[in-house]
């Protein structure tokens, strides 16, 4: 689930695209999306390149490509609107494309896999995760990825910028390495679990929140280790 300025700075990317055949200028961004400094546009286009959304050329000045719009943005074919939250409480999967919210017959056709939920994970500070026993999410099979996945409920504001907010749930996929760059489940010191944006430089590893309110940690290499990689999460509508 995109927030709606990353939608449209994605929306106003694509369309410069295609009408000028290169990327707009961060400059031309900050003013479209009417922010006061180029930092806020940097934080959107980070958060669009982890979704999939976007990737970026590092070495070529100006160099911003879509990898995929919104179901609703790139899709001609008809889509069932999703329900706003005033109409009803249900959860919904952000992914790397938004989805719509199915009809009760599709949902009845749609083929779910149980992901178990391994408990409560700091979004702010590190806190030890535990596993429910037995307790599991039902997620529409074609929305994970390939490998073993787990479900995780966030507690704490540090990754409300990578629209990751309290009282989410996030989807796993199990991995012991992740790219700069990419939102992990990390375990540090082999006792407390934290959700952060992972950083690496030599043989330090930074766990880089999402709230200018927080500090970045930095670790030595040998006290981190990884244990799954973001891919969605889903979210309660009251």
């Amino acid at each position: 689930m995109l927030t709606r300025k990353q939608h449209q700075l994605l929306l106003f990317i694509d369309s410069y695209l295609k009408r000028t055949g290169f990327s707009p200028s961060f400059d031309e961004m900050k003013e479209a999306l009417d922010l006061r400094s180029k930092s806020g546009i940097h934080r959107l286009i980070s958060a669009l390149e982890e979704r999939g959304f976007l990737r970026r050329h590092h070495h070529r000045a100006r160099a911003l490509e879509i990898v995929r719009l919104p179901v609703t943005e790139a899709s001609t074919a008809p889509v069932i609107q999703s329900a706003s939250p005033e109409s009803g409480s249900f959860p919904r999967l952000a992914h790397s494309q938004e989805r719509a919210v199915p009809s009760s017959v599709e949902a009845m056709q749609t083929p779910v896999v149980g992901v178990p939920l391994y408990g409560r994970i700091a979004a702010g500070l590190p806190i030890e995760a535990f596993r429910d026993s037995g307790e599991q999410i039902d997620v529409p099979a074609g929305q994970l990825t390939n490998g073993q996945h787990y479900a995780l409920h966030v507690s704490g504001d540090s990754m409300i910028e990578a629209g990751i907010l309290d009282g989410d749930t996030v989807i796993i996929r199990q991995s012991e390495t992740a790219e700069n760059g990419q939102i992990v489940v990390a375990l540090v010191d082999e006792q407390e679990v934290t959700l952060k944006r992972l950083r690496q430089k030599g043989k330090s590893i930074a766990l880089e929140p999402a709230n200018a309110n927080y500090e970045t940690q930095i670790f030595p290499q040998n006290r981190v280790r990884i244990q799954g990689l973001l891919i969605g999460l889903y979210r309660q509508y009251n």
